[in-house]
């Protein structure tokens, strides 16, 4: 059964004569321990698709699946645990809560996961090892450089053990040199840890570390290819 499954789905934005059709009848499933790259201008529909997969939105047709739980079939608060349960997400702007520091950021994502069992200190002393930021996590946000606070998000999207990673350009606001080591370090983090990662971006380059590479446009897929399972080349 595959971990990811969507069916047929539709998004429309808007009502009346005013309406925007974002996904057309998108279909694709993904594996367990698959590392996907979605990648697509924009405009092409990625992004909405990847709020519809991680379950903070609804289709407007049609059927998403997560780890065969149906996520149309489930009220709010449901879709909420589900999220928290299975899902770690990646955000391009980081999002991390400027009062805290690096390690209160990451073990907030355990306290608010709802789950029963002490955080796993270790566990998150290895992903902050495999992430090199072991000697910056007393330091807040603001002490931080971007490709380090994109590494502390990456550990706070991994230390609930999510069965899936969903990323949104999360190298969009770093330099070259930082995006390059986020994308080794969610593919390093995918392997190590079996995770399955989904990751949209708008660049072909950064695209070609995934295992499978979905093109889109225009709301549609328009083409699957094999990816290389690293960098090809600098990510500008």
């Amino acid at each position: 059964m595959s971990i990811i499954a969507a069916e047929e789905i539709t998004k429309t934005y808007g009502s009346g004569k005013i309406r925007v059709t974002a996904l057309r009848g998108v279909s694709l499933a993904v594996e367990a321990g698959e590392f996907v790259s979605i990648v697509g201008p924009s405009g092409s529909g990625k992004s909405t698709l990847f709020y519809l997969l991680g379950g903070l939105t609804r289709a407007t047709s049609g059927k998403v699946m997560i780890d065969g739980v149906d996520f149309a079939a489930l009220t709010d608060g449901e879709r909420t645990r589900v999220r928290k349960q299975k899902i770690g997400f990646v955000f391009q702007k980081f999002n991390l809560l400027p009062t805290l520091t690096a390690r209160q950021n990451i073990e907030l994502a355990h306290e608010i996961s709802g789950r029963a069992e002490p955080l796993d200190r270790k566990y998150l002393g290895q992903l902050a090892e495999l992430l090199g930021i072991q000697g910056r996590l007393d330091h807040r946000p603001s002490e931080l450089s971007g490709g380090e606070q994109q590494r502390v998000a990456i550990a706070r999207a991994l230390v609930t053990r999510p069965a899936i990673v969903l990323a949104d350009e999360p190298t969009g606001n770093l330099d070259t040199e930082n995006s390059d080591a986020v994308l080794q370090m969610l593919r390093k983090s995918n392997q190590e840890f079996q995770q399955t990662v989904l990751m949209i971006t708008h660049n072909p380059e950064a695209a070609c570390i995934g295992d499978r590479i979905i093109h889109m446009r225009d709301g549609s897929i328009r083409g699957v290819e094999k990816g290389e399972g690293r960098i090809t080349g600098h990510v500008w």
